[in-house]
């Protein structure tokens, strides 16, 4: 049986299509929902820090930080979200930044739980 760290490193080398068809077949195998969980969670937390006068609709992801040891696989989801060339999206993990502005509260909790699951530091406001 392969350990985690080997199972991590092969899904790190798949495209975004097949970590998303992957994920879908887990969560029929396994009877859960993986996006509605993170969504509660980012929902959860911003609904606490402000009042509920007007709930904001459109959200900036930033990248923060990059883990040194998951550099590569980090700016291979940078690309794939952002569609950005290699070069853009390296400077982009090494200088942290805008990933994308005006996004919609599921697409800024999903675009925040893929670039965390490759190592990345991202802020959602």
């Amino acid at each position: 049986m392969a350990t985690k760290e080997e199972i991590l490193e092969s899904i790190a080398q798949m495209s975004v299509m097949d970590v998303a068809d992957l994920i879908k077949m887990m969560e029929e195998k396994f009877g859960v929902q993986a996006a509605a969980a993170a969504v509660a969670v980012v929902g959860g937390a911003a609904g606490g820090d402000a009042p509920a006068e007007e709930e904001q609709t459109e959200f900036n992801v930033t990248l923060k930080s990059v883990d040194a040891a998951k550099k590569i696989a980090c700016i291979k989801e940078v690309r794939a979200i952002t569609g950005l060339g290699l070069k853009e999206a390296k400077d982009l993990c090494e200088n942290g930044g805008m990933i994308k502005e005006a996004v919609s509260k599921e697409e800024a909790a999903s675009i925040k739980e893929k670039l965390e699951a490759a190592g990345c530091v991202v802020e959602v406001k």
